[in-house]
């Protein structure tokens, strides 16, 4: 999906590409249809060629997959993901990120009390 978005359209060779240590041609082929099947692609033919596009906007991708990763690891909660994340990257953030993160939360809040 990363060089489906990057390039907007792909071939499987084109796809292999760009894939550092890829797996075989069928195996990509094999994820694509999956990935057609669940309508987050679509192909279009060119010749003798199949050339795949995403079917959804990245930003509408990445909230669906987030809310699968909240609902299949964290029990839905919102809390426990951020607890979990702010727990494996606590070294790695900067008070100026930890600001922003405070920000955030306060406009959830104040969103909250309408």
């Amino acid at each position: 999906m990363d060089v489906l978005y990057s390039r907007g359209r792909a071939t499987v060779a084109e796809i292999l590409e760009q894939i550092p240590a890829p797996p075989s041609y069928s195996a990509v082929r094999a994820m694509l249809r999956i990935l057609e099947e669940k309508g987050h692609i679509r192909h279009e033919q060119d010749g003798a060629r199949y050339v795949f596009l995403p079917t959804m906007t990245r930003d509408k991708a990445k909230r669906s997959a987030l809310r699968h990763l909240l609902q299949t690891f964290f029990d839905g909660s919102a809390e426990q993901a951020v607890a979990t994340l702010l727990d494996v990257s606590s070294s790695k953030l900067s008070d100026a990120d930890l600001d922003r993160l405070a920000d955030l939360i306060e406009k959830a809040r104040a969103g909250g009390k309408r």
